[in-house]
């Protein structure tokens, strides 16, 4: 039984503890805030970080700023956060690329954080469907037809081409090759722009990645739309089918782009990046810009984004060790 004096001594030394935790989250931020985005700057996920930055900078009252970190499957940006002070003052924004290329790079023991602990989701942006897209003049106009192409013409040396090793079209590729008995050659590229520069080309017959990357030069005809991973057909592309109606449902997954701040931010500060985000996205002019790129503004919940990495882990785990899909 404690005497009142030692008591009241724990009281305080417990409340002094509070204290710094209690201060840190009223008065955040209380200076710039860094948005990585682990992938070269002109994509998808840089142009809704930046969006994102913006407003934010405006009802925050200090900046925030899009810091681009790429390499590795995005591996860098990500490691960059991971190690930060849980503070709100370093966060990251990422897609579906995070899960797949995080379980790629621990399964060739080189992932430098852990996808399952070290990150607390703040909040899905938006959601973005990935499309797959041809060069024009291959002679197929879907993706089952582009797989019954290589099936009976041994001869054709076709490359696909991806994001880097570990990232969803490297895993559709690689799907397709071991399924499907077809050969291509995998043209891993630095970011989206260079892997449509190298479609547009021709250097590579098959490619994709966000659909605002390419949605411009499918309705020019510059590029040629094959499937897209959506559970339903979308109304952007209405024509082109899912990959779910090609008979390839183990590729189906949602796009989505999001802010992680590192794990043990306190909650107070990770609710407040959530509210601000929630609020960029729904702004009138975010909304015409996202509606523009093809994009859905959402502003998730924490625990939601949360959900969403959990359940692409699962679902491509044993798929990528399957494969044994690495990133060296």
């Amino acid at each position: 039984m404690f005497h009142r004096p030692r008591l009241a001594v724990v009281l305080l030394t417990f409340a002094a503890c509070l204290l710094p935790h209690t201060a840190s989250a009223q008065s955040y931020p209380s200076r710039p805030i860094r948005i990585i985005v682990p992938f070269p700057a002109g994509g998808t996920t840089d142009i809704i970080a930046r969006l994102v930055a913006q407003r934010m900078s405006e009802t925050l009252g200090q900046p925030a700023v899009v810091e681009n970190r790429g390499g590795a499957g995005g591996s860098i940006g990500a490691d960059a956060v991971a190690k930060a002070a849980p503070d709100g003052y370093t966060i990251l924004m990422h897609n579906i690329t995070f899960p797949l290329a995080s379980v790629a790079l621990a399964q060739a023991n080189r992932s430098p954080y852990n996808i399952d602990t070290d990150f607390a989701g703040i909040s899905i942006a938006a959601n973005v469907p990935l499309v797959i897209t041809a060069h024009p003049g291959v002679p197929a106009n879907n993706l089952r037809e582009f797989v019954t192409l290589l099936q009976k013409d041994r001869s054709l040396k076709y490359n696909y081409g991806s994001t880097g090793p570990g990232s969803y079209m490297n895993i559709v590729g690689e799907v397709m090759k071991r399924d499907e008995k077809i050969d291509m050659v995998h043209i891993p590229l630095k970011g989206a722009a260079p892997l449509k520069q190298e479609l547009l080309a021709g250097r590579l017959q098959l490619g994709g990645d966000q659909l605002s990357s390419s949605l411009a030069e499918i309705k020019r005809g510059s590029l040629k739309a094959l499937a897209t991973n959506a559970p339903q057909r979308l109304a952007a592309l209405p024509e082109v089918p899912t990959v779910r109606e090609l008979g390839f449902s183990k590729l189906e997954a949602d796009g989505w782009n999001g802010l992680f701040a590192p794990a043990k931010t306190p909650r107070e500060i990770i609710e407040r990046l959530q509210r601000e985000t929630a609020a960029a996205v729904r702004h009138p002019d975010s909304v015409k810009r996202l509606t523009d790129l093809a994009a859905e503004p959402v502003g998730s919940t924490p625990a939601e984004q949360d959900a969403v990495l959990r359940r692409q882990v699962a679902q491509f785990r044993p798929i990528i060790r399957e494969l044994g899909v690495t990133i060296d």
